[in-house]
């Protein structure tokens, strides 16, 4: 009972998301004018997963009290990168995506580097690397344009598995499963959230939060190369977006305190920001159905994104201690 107690108390924030996602995706089905088919469902599949991608890039930042300014550029990044480097051959296909990856590593290794051994504020360096990244971008990519290996991409992005299953849904799943639980389990896991829960004590206790820090941050980047891949499987193409890349940015922020990670640092997780990032998505989704006029759409998601990272800034002024986060 105990353990059911803390479970619930612990993920109140990812399961009144989910609710709130599950409550909206119906709301947005039975106004659809095809209503529930496969081809719906995958759309709005891609589009979700592209931001819960990036939202649990930001999520790891977040974890240790920080932010992430550079996720969209990043993002942008290995879009731009895919685009030259994804395609030819099944084993040129295959170094491609290990290079964009390593890219992406490499990305958030620098921010890590610059946050820990140079002592700056995550916002400021990564609002700095950020633009690195988005000159680079430009540099491999100064006009839309590009390929893809199209038979991986349809088999990731298009072609629904068993005629039922998004294809775009079990590449976030296995992300979840294969990158995300192992790290969350892991020494690095609890010293990233030692890093934004206690940092004194967990320096005293022996874990090495710089070493958190530094994988928080690292891990970030390859999250958001892995959502760049995915919008370049989605699109055959890749674009140099400075607006494109800003909007994920804040959109990820959004889900991730909708999903229940606090901004305190310390507490939440990514399968939460997944969960938020859905239901992201979804508002924009109802926007469409119920046929908002486009020039209200951004003020509304605005308002949203507002509302949404106020409610989270609104719990931390209401602690008076750090351990009432884990309660």
């Amino acid at each position: 009972m105990n353990r059911l107690r803390y479970f619930l108390a612990h993920s109140r924030g990812a399961l009144l998301a989910l609710a709130l996602f599950a409550a909206m995706f119906a709301v947005y089905v039975a106004y659809h004018p095809a209503g529930l088919t496969i081809d719906v469902v995958s759309t709005a599949a891609n589009k979700g997963v592209l931001l819960a991608l990036v939202a649990m890039a930001q999520t790891l930042p977040i974890l240790t009290a920080g932010l992430d300014l550079s996720i969209g550029m990043t993002f942008v990044l290995a879009n731009s990168l895919a685009s030259a480097v994804v395609l030819g051959s099944p084993a040129e296909t295959a170094l491609g995506v290990v290079l964009v990856l390593l890219a992406s590593l490499l990305c958030g290794a620098l921010n890590g580097l610059i946050v820990v051994f140079g002592r700056l504020q995550p916002i400021i360096t990564t609002l700095a690397t950020g633009s690195i990244y988005f000159g680079l971008a430009l540099v491999i990519r100064p006009s839309p344009g590009g390929d893809v290996n199209e038979d991986l991409a349809d088999a990731l992005t298009y072609d629904p598995v068993l005629g039922v299953v998004p294809p775009s849904l079990l590449v976030l799943l296995a992300t979840v499963v294969l990158v995300w639980l192992p790290l969350r389990r892991s020494t690095w896991g609890r010293a990233v959230y030692a890093a934004g829960s206690a940092e004194g004590a967990a320096y005293m206790s022996g874990l090495n939060v710089d070493l958190g820090k530094f994988v928080a941050y690292t891990f970030a980047g390859l999250f958001a190369g892995i959502a760049g891949l995915m919008l370049t499987f989605m699109t055959y193409a890749g674009e140099a977006n400075a607006a494109l890349g800003g909007a994920y940015t804040l959109n990820s922020i959004a889900s991730v305190v909708i999903g229940g990670t606090s901004l305190f640092g310390g507490a939440g997780g990514a399968i939460g920001s997944v969960i938020g990032a859905f239901v992201f998505r979804t508002i924009g989704d109802l926007l469409f159905v119920f046929d908002m006029d486009a020039l209200y759409q951004p003020l509304f998601i605005g308002l949203v994104l507002l509302v949404s990272v106020s409610l989270g800034s609104l719990r931390l002024l209401r602690i008076r201690n750090r351990l009432e986060l884990f309660r």
